[in-house]
C-alpha cells in the first residue's frame, strides 16, 4: 500500500484553507496532513489541529502561538507549535512533505512558497502575490527547484486543465491564440459613478457567487483581482498581455478558456465552488471527488458575456499597465492595494479612493529591474509606507 501524501496547508483556517482540509477528508487514504499555519486565529487552528493531528502547526504571531501550544497540550495534542515566518519556510520545506497548500493571502505567503519551490515540492498555488510581486523570482525558483506547479484559482486551474501541458512554455508552440480570463464583475457591475462613491463595506463584502476572504472580495468588488490574474496568468502560461483578455461573465460558470489558432475555444465549467480546482490539484493528474454538485446546465439555462468596464473600474487597466511596464511596477501595485482595502475596510476612505491612491503611488514610485527578492521587499515596504501616508491625507 503507497505512503499517504504529506500535505503542508499555509492559510489553514482562511477560505482555501478550510475547503483543502475538506477534500482531504474525503481522502482519508490518500492524504495526511503534516502542517497548518495560521496568523492568529488560535481556536479555528486549535480545532483542525485536534481533528487532523498535524505534526506541527505554525502561528505568524509569537503570542498566538504561545496560547495554541497551552490549548494543545491541555487537549493531550502531539502537535508540535512553531512560530515566525521561518516556521513557516521550515514547513514548507520539509523533506518529508509531498504538497503545499499555498493559501496565505498577501505578501507573507511570499517566502514559504519560494521555499517550497526551491525544495522541489508539489505547489498547489493559492497566493496571488507569489507571483504578482516575484513572478520572475518564483518561477525560476520552480525551475531549478524541479517543483511542480498548479494553480488553484478557479481561472488559472480552469486554463491548466484545458491547455496543452507539454507547450504551456510556448503558447504558439500549443497553437493558443489567446487566454480569456472570465470575471463575475462583482457586486457593482451594474453601478453607476455617484453609486460606486456610496459603496459601504458590508456591499462590498457581499460577492454574488463566491464565498470568499474580506481582502479577496474586495479585489473582486473593483476588479484588481481579476487584474493581478492577468499578471499572474503572464508567468503561469508565458503569456503576454496582449495574449490575455478579461471576459465579463456574471454566473460564474465558465471558469476561463483557451482559444487557439485554429477558432476552436475551449472552456472549463462548473459550479462556483473553490473544492473543484483544489481537487484537481490535489489529485493531479487524477481526478478526485471533491463534495461538489453537478453542473445543471438546465437550471442556468443562459450564459451572458460582456466587457469589462475599465473606467469605471480602472484597477483591471492598472494592472495590465504593471505589467507591461514590468519590473517592480506589479509589487508597487500590490502593496499600495492592499494598504487601500484595509484603509477601505476600516472606513478611512472610500470605495473610489482605491484605485487613485494605487495609481498615485505608482506614478511616485521608482520602476526597478527586478534583481533579488530582497529589493522586491523594500519596494513592497516603500511602496506601502506612501500608500499610508496618502491614507492619512484623504482621510
Amino acid at each position: 500500500m503507497p505512503s499517504l501524501q504529506q500535505v503542508t496547508i499555509l492559510g489553514a483556517t482562511g477560505t482555501i484553507g478550510v475547503n483543502t482540509l475538506d477534500v482531504i477528508s474525503q481522502h482519508p487514504h490518500r492524504f495526511e496532513v503534516f502542517a497548518l499555519t495560521a496568523n492568529q486565529n488560535v481556536d479555528a487552528l486549535f480545532n483542525q489541529c485536534q481533528k487532523f493531528n498535524p505534526r506541527y502547526a505554525v502561528m505568524l504571531q509569537e503570542q498566538a502561538a504561545e496560547r495554541l501550544s497551552v490549548k494543545l497540550k491541555q487537549a493531550g495534542s502531539a502537535t508540535e507549535v512553531l512560530n515566525g515566518l521561518s516556521a513557516l519556510e521550515f514547513v514548507s520545506a520539509h523533506k518529508d512533505v509531498d504538497a503545499v497548500m499555498a493559501a496565505i493571502v498577501g505578501s507573507a505567503g511570499l517566502k514559504p512558497s519560494i521555499a517550497a519551490a526551491k525544495a522541489g515540492k508539489r505547489i498547489l498555488l493559492a497566493n496571488k502575490e507569489t507571483l504578482v510581486m516575484a513572478g520572475s523570482l518564483f518561477m525560476q525558483a520552480v525551475e531549478v527547484g524541479g517543483a511542480t506547479l498548479l494553480p488553484i484559482d478557479s481561472e488559472h486551474n480552469a486554463i491548466f486543465q484545458v491547455m496543452p501541458h507539454d507547450k504551456r512554455k510556448n503558447l504558439e508552440d500549443g497553437g493558443v491564440k489567446k487566454i480569456l480570463l472570465t470575471a463575475s464583475g462583482g457586486p457593482f457591475r451594474k453601478a453607476s459613478g455617484e453609486e460606486l462613491k456610496r459603496v459601504t463595506v458590508k456591499q462590498a463584502l457581499h460577492h454574488p457567487n463566491w464565498v470568499m476572504g474580506p481582502k479577496i472580495t474586495i479585489d473582486s468588488a473593483t476588479l484588481m483581482n481579476k487584474g493581478l490574474e492577468v499578471i499572474e496568468a503572464h508567468w503561469l502560461f508565458n503569456a503576454s498581455a496582449k495574449q490575455i483578455e478579461v471576459v465579463v461573465h456574471p454566473q460564474s460558470v465558465i471558469h476561463s478558456m483557451v482559444e487557439y489558432v485554429d477558432g476552436s475555444v475551449l472552456a472549463q465549467l462548473g459550479n462556483p465552488d473553490m473544492r473543484t480546482p483544489i481537487a484537481y490539484a490535489l489529485g493531479y493528474p487524477d481526478r478526485l471527488q471533491s463534495g461538489v454538485s453537478s453542473l445543471d446546465l438546465f437550471k442556468i439555462a443562459r450564459l451572458d458575456f460582456e466587457a469589462p468596464d475599465t473606467l469605471q473600474f480602472p484597477c483591471l487597466r492598472l494592472a495590465f499597465d504593471a505589467l507591461k511596464v514590468g519590473g517592480n511596477a506589479a509589487a508597487i501595485m500590490n502593496a499600495a492595494n492592499e494598504i487601500a482595502v484595509e484603509a477601505f475596510i476600516k472606513e478611512r476612505i472610500r470605495f473610489t479612493d482605491i484605485p487613485i491612491l494605487i495609481e498615485s503611488v505608482m506614478e511616485n514610485s521608482q520602476i526597478k529591474a527586478v534583481t533579488d527578492l530582497e529589493m522586491l521587499i523594500k519596494s513592497d515596504q516603500e511602496s506601502r509606507i506612501a500608500a499610508e501616508e496618502w491614507v492619512k491625507r484623504a482621510s
